[in-house]
């Protein structure tokens, strides 16, 4: 897939919220993923595919409903692909909210190899 193809295909897939069936048909199983920071739970830098399935697995089991997901149109410069993520979601135990996020990815050989979010 070109860079074109994949974030055409990745942000269709968040907007649907099918952050998974994205992670299985479009990351490389050597991928990296960097959180803005760690929190209880989460390291700020998971590596490799099957940890990158069980990271997004333990967030969705936090979450207690989906209200909807708002994903911008991609940016794309050379095999960097750039857009906006907002999460209406509310979280076991909290308050409903939204969060909000800059996505970039890294694309190399026609699969993600990177995945970094800003907050």
């Amino acid at each position: 897939m070109t860079v074109e193809q994949i974030a055409a295909r990745l942000t269709g897939l968040c907007r649907e919220e099918k952050f998974d069936v994205a992670q299985k048909e479009l990351y490389a199983d050597d991928a990296v993923s960097i959180e803005p920071y760690a929190i209880p739970g989460f390291e700020k830098e998971t590596r490799g595919l099957e940890a990158l399935i069980e990271k997004d697995k333990k967030f969705s089991a936090m979450v207690e409903a989906r209200y909807g997901t708002v994903v911008s149109p991609p940016l794309i410069a050379g095999n960097v692909i750039a857009f906006t993520l907002t999460m209406d979601i509310k979280l076991i135990g909290r308050d409903r909210t939204k969060m909000n996020e800059l996505c970039v990815y890294h694309v190399k050989d026609g699969k993600i190899i990177s995945e970094q979010f800003f907050m």
